[in-house]
């Protein structure tokens, strides 16, 4: 069964760590990354963007697009996992091993009913 661990936390505490900290923190989860890839449980995973940067599209037909994220929150969702165990119960303790590293976070492990796996993201130049 796949599940989606939803990472969120408070966008300005993560802008205001320094690269060094911000480095560190990368290194820690990076190893609880490895460990599931290893262990054949992490799919795509992805940090986000900041939310000045997001726009959100809802309402009837073409529907209306506003600046910002889509939901009113202490924390923003600043990245996901996509992870494959048997039972909600191994998804959460991937999560926990997460929020070991990063105890300021906040994790939301939800089932995934549809799981298509794409092409490699590529890096693509703005200019």
């Amino acid at each position: 069964m796949y599940y989606a661990i939803l990472a969120y936390h408070a966008e300005g505490v993560v802008e205001s760590w320094t690269e060094e900290e911000d480095a560190a923190l990368m290194t820690d989860l990076l190893k609880v990354n490895d460990r599931l890839v290893r262990e054949k449980h992490l799919g795509p995973a992805a940090r986000l963007g900041p939310t000045k940067g997001a726009v959100t599209l809802r309402g009837k037909g073409d529907g209306i697009v506003t600046d910002g994220p889509f939901a009113e929150t202490k924390e923003e969702l600043l990245g996901f996992y996509v992870v494959d165990f048997p039972t909600l119960d191994d998804a959460v303790a991937a999560a926990r091993d997460l929020r070991r590293v990063n105890p300021t976070a906040v994790y939301e492990i939800r089932p995934v009913s549809l799981y298509l796996p794409g092409a490699p993201l590529e890096t693509r130049d703005e200019g």
